[in-house]
């Protein structure tokens, strides 16, 4: 999944969004990740989602977290969801990374906290 974070977000609203995707059910069959035993989540800290194109060419990241703020958040996302049991890989905050993303199904959703 990807994670954007922004300025307004706190630990509860981590803890909050962690349990969301843990018990969601958008597996197939109608199971969620705490439903499907080796369910695991990779967890993509991701500012872009929080682009704001309105104006210009020229995307404005203004709504997005900065590093010391996000990172810790992002932390805490993932703690939330290794504490219930779910395996949880990251990559590293901060880095361009090469993500190959396969979406399996028609779905892609915005969960808010």
């Amino acid at each position: 999944m990807l994670l954007g974070v922004t300025h307004t977000d706190t630990g509860d609203a981590a803890a909050r969004l962690a349990g969301k995707v843990h018990t969601l059910r958008i597996l197939r069959g109608e199971q969620s990740v705490a439903d499907v035993a080796d369910a695991g989540v990779l967890v993509v800290s991701q500012f872009t989602l929080y682009a704001d194109t309105r104006k210009g060419r020229r995307p404005s990241w203004s709504a997005a977290a900065p590093g010391p703020v996000a990172e810790p958040l992002v932390a805490a996302f993932c703690a939330h969801l290794s504490k219930v049991g779910v395996a949880v890989e990251t990559g590293v905050f901060g880095a361009d990374m090469r993500v190959e993303l396969v979406n399996d199904g028609p779905i892609t959703l915005i969960l808010d906290s």
